[in-house]
């Protein structure tokens, strides 16, 4: 059998390639190929046990079967609905207009809306401050667009009175001061859902969707990995 195996962040750049072709003697499971990574990469410094694996752009587990032909991404943790409103998914390397996004998510019935932008830092960390020049992201770009389908469906269901919602994501590299990320939600009335539920599309974005960081500064450069590993069905 034959698969086709994608890295990416921490992985591409230590293994030294973002994708290969693998021919195998027989169906493994998740857990197997992630034995037969360690052995390939044996001299390579990383920590197989962490990994996130995706089959086919959707989360696999230890025990699943990975078919024949299948695209299997190995990642590191990450740092749907009623299709009649308005919704806006994207991955751009452009720059986003506040403004131009929420003329888009406005009905004629909209009375407020809630709008997170995260921007690139230029001092992270404690007392011990790191600068960051810049920052690069890059995405698993087929999955990533589906998991913010999920994410926008998950909103909806816990909050049925929004009527916007708007997910954009930067790529690319990213200069101190530049938005990276944008989650908005609109709906009749400020106490509809649209705080908590921009909140809540944040946060799950940084758990779901395939997209990375690597900073870059007087801390020399270094991929940002989370720590939530996603549960089956997420």
């Amino acid at each position: 059998m034959n698969i086709r195996v994608l890295y990416f962040a921490t992985y591409k750049q230590k293994i030294g390639k973002s994708e290969e072709r693998l021919t195998l003697r027989e169906p493994l499971r998740v857990r197997q190929l992630k034995n037969l990574l360690r052995e390939k990469y044996a001299n390579i410094a990383l920590d197989f046990s962490g990994i996130i694996v995706s089959v086919n752009k959707e989360y696999a587990f230890d025990d699943d079967l990975i078919p024949d032909n299948a695209e299997v991404a190995i990642f590191p943790p990450v740092s749907g609905g009623n299709e009649s409103l308005p919704t806006i998914l994207e991955l751009t390397e452009q720059v986003f207009d506040t403004d131009s996004i929420l003329k888009k998510l406005i009905l004629p019935t909209t009375g407020g809306s809630c709008v997170f932008v995260g921007f690139v830092r230029e001092f992270t960390g404690g007392e011990q401050k790191i600068q960051t020049a810049y920052l690069e992201y890059e995405a698993y770009q087929e999955m990533a667009i589906k998991k913010m389908k999920q994410v926008v469906q998950e909103m909806r269901e816990r909050w049925p009175k929004l009527e916007g919602v708007a997910i954009i994501q930067r790529l690319g590299h990213l200069d101190v001061g530049s938005p990276t990320i944008l989650v908005a939600c609109t709906a009749a009335h400020r106490d509809h859902g649209i705080f908590e539920a921009a909140r809540y599309g944040i946060d799950r974005v940084k758990e779901i969707i395939p997209v990375w960081k690597k900073e870059v500064g007087s801390g020399g450069e270094f991929w940002v990995e989370g720590k939530y590993i996603p549960k089956r069905g997420e």
